[in-house]
């Protein structure tokens, strides 16, 4: 009960699974929590990042965002500083940044929110998606000082609770992450693309550009195209691909792998 104490977010199924696969960590966990390497040695365990979900329900630790996450110090010193003020994932900041600082930095060092990743910092991969006033942005790329009233979304920020979003539901049904440094993005683009897509805006393969204001059905030829920004190393790209295609047709499209013992 005192180990629970310290780290609440612990479920009892949860830490029965960790107590089983992990037993020389698990003090570690209570301690301080759920850290990368923790799930990356899990995924050696199990064999796949998805069979570490089978076990752990780890939906609802995907789910829950770091809004309790102790912020890190500011800077003591700050050149060039201009005071922002926006929203992230719901709640209100104020923040004092240089303004060179982009928006990626302002997330990932004034905010803890270290969902999006920094993977080319050239706005070339993808990984660092998140939504200003639900448009896609490549927060690398975007200067923070330019968000001054802005509604910012992050990976955090997506699900409801600890109730997925249905996306990422459907990434974690159809596998489509293995190593899940590109995964914040990829999702975050994923979602903003089923809402271009029903605003009737044409991609360079849309054949009715001229039919404006009408929703675009999407073939997998138009998921492939509107998700071109976002790269993924592993090449899990069919899987992607399923996963977007379930969700904007609102109907289940079928799992393409299994588990080692055959089963689904």
């Amino acid at each position: 009960m005192e180990d629970q104490a310290k780290f609440p977010d612990l479920t009892d199924a949860e830490r029965k699974a960790l107590e089983e696969l992990m037993p020389d960590d698990i003090s570690e966990i209570i301690t301080s929590g759920l850290k990368r390497r923790h799930f990356l040695k899990l995924i050696t365990f199990s064999g796949t990042s998805l069979l570490a979900t089978h076990f752990l329900g780890i939906e609802q630790l995907m789910a829950r965002t770091t809004a309790g996450a102790p912020l890190p110090p500011p800077p003591t010193a700050i050149e060039n500083g201009v005071n922002v003020a926006f929203k992230i994932n719901g709640s209100k900041q104020n923040l004092l940044v240089d303004s060179r600082m982009t928006l990626l930095d302002a997330l990932r060092e004034r905010l803890a929110l270290t969902g999006s990743k920094k993977g080319c910092d050239h706005g070339q991969c993808g990984a660092c998606t998140v939504l200003a006033d639900g448009r896609r942005v490549l927060s690398c790329l975007t200067l923070a000082a330019t968000c001054e009233d802005k509604v910012v979304t992050t990976i955090e920020g997506i699900a409801d609770g600890d109730t997925l979003h249905p996306m990422q539901a459907a990434f974690i049904k159809h596998d489509g992450f293995q190593c899940g440094y590109c995964t914040p993005g990829q999702i975050c683009s994923a979602v903003a693309l089923l809402s271009e897509a029903k605003n009737g805006e044409a991609s360079y393969v849309t054949p009715t550009v001229r039919q404006t204001g009408k929703p675009v059905k999407l073939s997998d030829e138009e998921i492939r195209e509107r998700m071109s920004g976002n790269i993924c190393r592993c090449g899990a790209y069919p899987n992607i691909v399923d996963a977007i295609r379930e969700v904007h047709g609102d109907q289940a499209v079928a799992q393409v792998w299994q588990f080692a013992d055959g089963t689904i």
